[in-house]
């Protein structure tokens, strides 16, 4: 553990020196670390061995002598040893990729994504540069929500510290309909699903192992605080394979099977855009689809199914036709 923490200290003081000029001082960088990684207090000498440790890695950090003391700063090697060059069509798509990444905005990542983005805009020639705007106009992106984690930034700091150490957070959470609850998790990754932050973590209430890994939607977070406890991540958990295998974040370890009819009007709707990369689809004599898909909550199904009408109809299991039933009769109601 200990050995992970002086990783994750070294990196952040990287991270600081990259942003500033001049240098800092032991003492600035130690406050530094202590707010940026939540930290209440951290020995001078414990940066001073992080900096030797970054030194005899082969990194250019020197110390100088200023009116302020001596300073740490990163040297003309560090900031040129992964100097890259770029054409116009790839610098396209580095934007594009920005922009889809909008919803990531107030987080770490957005902050790194944007620090990039204007290191590559300093280093672009003019010629490249007048290339690259003439034909950024063939391709735009749309329909990216303007969604920002600005007022969460202090808590995706926690969860990404309760991440990379494996330390358990007790958390502040509002779930729909329900009064806020504090409650402990073990925090595995963070997932960005359809403009929203999702955290996969284990409720540490939970004890049947069926169940106890589930996602936590960052917007219903309304505090995180590390703890001193440790977690183990469970022999055999594929984070990938148990986010992909489901059609939505209600995440378990367990899924359904959905069957659902789609029209031949609405057939090509599911080609064009389809539901999950694992889908199947049968074709019916008279056009129509039988569409099979994994899902681990009945809401993953119904929204989608009700979008399309009376194109789509839920053939199995029988919980989701009764649930859409009922739903179709308190609408049919609403709209007498």
């Amino acid at each position: 553990m200990a050995r992970n923490e002086q990783l994750i200290r070294q990196h952040k003081i990287l991270q600081i020196l990259e942003r500033v000029r001049f240098g800092k001082t032991i003492g600035e960088l130690s406050d530094d670390i202590c707010d940026e990684l939540g930290l209440t207090s951290i020995h001078q000498r414990t940066i001073k061995r992080d900096l030797d440790a970054l030194q005899a890695a082969g990194i250019d950090v020197g110390c100088h002598e200023t009116q302020r003391g001596k300073v740490w700063k990163l040297g003309p090697l560090a900031k040129t040893a992964t100097k890259i060059s770029f054409s116009a069509s790839e610098l396209i798509a580095l934007s594009v990729g920005r922009e889809l990444m909008h919803p990531l905005a107030g987080t770490p990542f957005w902050m790194g994504i944007e620090s990039f983005w204007k290191k590559i805009q300093e280093e672009i020639p003019d010629s490249v540069f007048s290339h690259y705007e003439k034909f950024r106009k063939t391709l735009r992106v749309l329909g990216v929500p303007a969604k920002s984690y600005e007022k969460q930034h202090g808590i995706i700091k926690t969860l990404n510290r309760g991440i990379l150490e494996h330390r358990i957070i007790e958390a502040k959470y509002v779930s729909i309909g329900k009064p806020p609850k504090v409650r402990k998790i073990e925090p595995y990754t963070l997932v960005l699903f359809q403009s929203s932050l999702y955290v996969i973590a284990a409720a540490c209430e939970d004890e049947n192992p069926e169940t106890r890994t589930r996602s936590f939607k960052l917007d219903r977070f309304e505090s995180a605080k590390l703890q001193d406890a440790w977690f183990k991540i469970p022999d055999g958990l594929d984070i990938d394979a148990f986010v992909g295998s489901s059609l939505g974040m209600f995440v378990r370890s367990k899924t359904q099977r959905f069957k659902i009819r789609i029209s031949a009007a609405a057939a090509r709707w599911v080609s064009e855009d389809p539901w999950h990369p694992d889908q199947k689809i049968k074709k019916r004599a008279d056009g129509q689809i039988e569409l099979t898909v994994e899902a681990a909550h009945d809401l993953e199904i119904i929204p989608r199914v009700l979008s399309m009408g009376a194109n789509a109809e839920i053939l199995s299991p029988a919980s989701a036709r009764k649930s859409m039933a009922r739903i179709v009769e308190e609408l049919s109601e609403m709209y007498q």
